[in-house]
């Protein structure tokens, strides 16, 4: 995973000042699992892709390190690594806002709408959860909506089988859209793999492209999603020191299954771990999947280049 210096997008340049507060969400300075206080600088970039490849997750509502750039801005420096789309993600009614305006001002993004699953609870409890995920139904009508997510189920920061029992029905009532508007799906599964699962498998129909974003799973799970003709996208944990099951899912994943993403400005591939993200870091996760497969980067990327237009249509290379 080759880095160099003179192929930092400019656009990240300077960083000397912090952005002022414009009221976007920002990641938390401190990083949430050590506690320590984090770098933020954005990294490097890395050596540009043999292939043209997608971001296929990326939250760019999101603030993280000391500049604010417009969806443009962001996409052109992804540009000079050959990064040529993203789909923007959102996770609740204002970042589906945003997204659609973020559509309509760049036309190398696409969209994905939903309500988090953690949001799901909080919305339950202030009784507004339907008309909720009713929004998010008229708002991915945009013509470059082209996903419903992220929606599943997360054990980690919701705990209770009541607040599950909130996720589950919402889970399923994004499934129901995703078929209905003939749109794929990203599931966010955190620590909930068995339960994400079974309630796929539990419903009548499911949209034809399922993908589980970021994915967490082992092996054996890979093998599942190889059965159902599910998608494994990989962020950059793939490359984390310690996860070998994320690599041992890698490698057992069929080609045309597997997807890339950063899920920005969250997962900074290793080494930069805990410094920002963002789109064009997207092609350090490439060469660890190429890496991982003992496959040339040329080749993996012009197969998952391939699944992205699969799953979310056409992006200009």
């Amino acid at each position: 995973m080759a880095t160099s210096e003179q192929h930092t997008p400019v656009q990240y340049l300077p960083q000397t000042e912090r952005f002022g507060d414009d009221g976007a969400p920002v990641r938390s300075a401190t990083d949430e699992y050590t506690g320590r206080k984090r770098k933020l600088e954005y990294p490097p970039a890395p050596e540009r892709s043999p292939v043209p490849v997608v971001d296929n997750h990326t939250h760019l509502d999101f603030r993280d390190g000391h500049v604010r750039l417009t969806p443009t801005e962001i996409m052109d420096a992804a540009a000079t690594v050959n990064v040529v789309g993203a789909v923007q993600v959102a996770t609740d009614l204002d970042a589906a806002r945003y997204t659609l305006e973020a559509l309509d001002q760049e036309p190398r993004l696409r969209g994905a709408l939903a309500i988090h699953p953690n949001e799901t609870v909080t919305l339950a409890q202030q009784g507004r959860l339907d008309d909720a995920i009713d929004q998010i139904a008229e708002l991915a009508k945009h013509p470059s909506v082209v996903c419903i997510g992220e929606t599943g189920l997360d054990y980690y920061r919701t705990e209770g089988e009541e607040n599950w029992k909130i996720q589950k029905y919402a889970f399923k009532r994004h499934i129901e859209l995703a078929v209905e508007l003939g749109l794929a799906l990203q599931i966010h599964d955190r620590e909930a793999h068995d339960d994400v699962i079974a309630v796929l498998r539990s419903m009548d129909q499911l949209p034809e492209h399922v993908v589980f974003h970021s994915y967490s799973g082992d092996a054996q799970m890979a093998e599942i999603l190889n059965e159902h003709g599910w998608y494994a996208s990989f962020s950059g944990i793939v490359t984390f020191k310690n996860n070998h099951d994320a690599r041992e899912a890698a490698q057992r994943m069929r080609p045309e299954l597997l997807l890339v993403e950063t899920d920005a400005p969250f997962l900074t591939p290793h080494p930069y771990r805990g410094r920002p993200n963002a789109p064009y870091m997207v092609p350090y996760t490439l060469y660890q999947l190429a890496q991982t497969r003992d496959q040339p980067a040329e080749d993996l990327g012009a197969v998952i280049f391939e699944n992205t237009q699969r799953v979310y249509g056409e992006f200009r290379s």
